[in-house]
């Protein structure tokens, strides 16, 4: 499916992102680039190059393959 990495980057990012307890606007700003700029990253609207993806990941010590894994299902609850 076209655009299917970029969601999934974005989604990782943005759990990553909310993991760290940070918001949108100081995670930006850790990364070095605009708020509204990461918004579009999180919800995969941006096309990102390879190398700006290494770049990010590397400003959050992650590989960048992690964050174009497919996410991991939700935990079920134990009965």
């Amino acid at each position: 499916m076209e655009g299917e990495l970029q969601k999934r980057f974005g989604l990782n990012l943005r759990a990553y992102r909310v993991e760290k307890k940070l918001s949108q606007e100081k995670f930006a700003e850790l990364i070095g680039v605009h708020r509204t700029y990461m918004g579009g990253v999180e919800r995969g609207e941006r096309n990102l190059t390879l190398k700006s993806a290494e770049r990010i990941a590397a400003r959050i010590d992650v590989d960048p393959l992690e964050l174009l894994r497919p996410p991991a299902p939700p935990a079920t609850p134990a009965k």
